[in-house]
């Protein structure tokens, strides 16, 4: 039996991959930060199955404390501060956890292990003000927020172990992925929460930033899956995980207004406190490495992941009454 080492398991991407995992009969241990009142959401139908050890990316000590503890076959480092608004507020705190949280984590593993396998969580706003569309993990960077920057960081750490201690670590850049599970601060969400509570009768407007942006959304189920692909390989390397298709954020506020039979135009306000101090206002990617190396593609389409959402926010608030 294979064991893996997951932070960040009580996040979106960490519950879809602690599934994934334990589907695979895998042993899950999951690394969580300690908080005064825990926020098990997301894992509360696993926790019978998974092994919770409390750490954190900012004390070195817990993290090796963990690996030691969980022997790990395989490490998929997903904890981050991941709001783009959240690291403008809080720049250092998301370049240390982010950024440096990635190097503590990769420094826990070598001394406990160089053999086990590492994945590090990148994202394509490390592209930010793309110099070429599609991008591809050969596109330079170019990065538009301290978010962005910090990932960065934690993916040129990653590219540097691999090089110069010969230990197996990868990053998948990978572009938006939502899912039912998304935090209720990214736009995807609040757009379909927006949706049912309108709905619902509850609000009336939904207030909004830059429409026209446009991004690679694809589900996080199957994103998932191409993170594991990733480390049974070979040889590590680095992979572009999106779609190949790019709609905009009115795009989707169109198909999720609909879904439930309103004009979006009705509701939707743009709200200037909603726009970025810098605007990254396109990221497409090419998956094709991936496509042809692991063998992976999404499943999921645009539509059915809006539609997915939607329902998924309409029965939490029609339940709610």
């Amino acid at each position: 039996m294979k064991t893996a080492l997951i932070t960040g398991i009580t996040g979106q991407d960490g519950s879809y991959l602690a599934e994934f995992l334990l589907e695979k009969g895998y042993k899950v241990y999951g690394v969580v930060r300690r908080l005064s009142t825990p926020n098990y959401t997301r894992i509360q139908h696993l926790l019978d199955r998974v092994e919770i050890i409390d750490a954190d990316l900012h004390d070195a000590m817990s993290l090796l404390q963990a690996v030691e503890r969980s022997k790990p076959d395989e490490v998929y480092n997903l904890a981050a501060q991941s709001f783009v608004a959240t690291s403008w507020q809080q720049a250092v705190l998301t370049g240390d956890y982010t950024g440096v949280g990635v190097t503590r984590m990769l420094e826990a593993v070598r001394a406990v292990n160089p053999g086990i396998k590492f994945y590090q969580a990148s994202s394509s706003e490390m592209y930010g003000k793309v110099v070429e569309t599609p991008q591809k993990e050969s596109t330079p960077f170019y990065p538009r927020s301290p978010y962005a920057v910090a990932k960065l960081y934690g993916h040129w750490i990653t590219v540097n172990y691999r090089e110069s201690f010969g230990m197996y670590c990868v990053s998948g850049i990978l572009f938006n992925h939502e899912s039912p599970r998304r935090g209720i601060e990214f736009v995807t969400r609040k757009i379909t929460d927006g949706v049912a509570r309108i709905k619902t009768g509850k609000s009336k407007k939904l207030l909004l930033g830059n429409l026209d942006a446009k991004r690679d959304w694809g589900f996080a189920r199957d994103y998932v899956e191409a993170m594991w692909l990733m480390l049974q390989q070979k040889t590590p390397d680095d992979y572009v995980i999106a779609t190949g298709e790019t709609h905009s954020v009115r795009e989707f506020c169109e198909i999720a207004f609909s879904r439930v039979g309103l004009n979006y135009k009705d509701h939707v306000v743009v709200d200037e406190r909603f726009m970025r101090p810098a605007e990254v206002e396109l990221l497409l990617g090419d998956p094709s490495k991936a496509s042809k190396a692991l063998g992976w593609k999404p499943k999921t389409s645009f539509k059915e992941l809006v539609h997915m959402m939607v329902d998924a926010d309409l029965a939490i608030h029609s339940a709610k009454g």
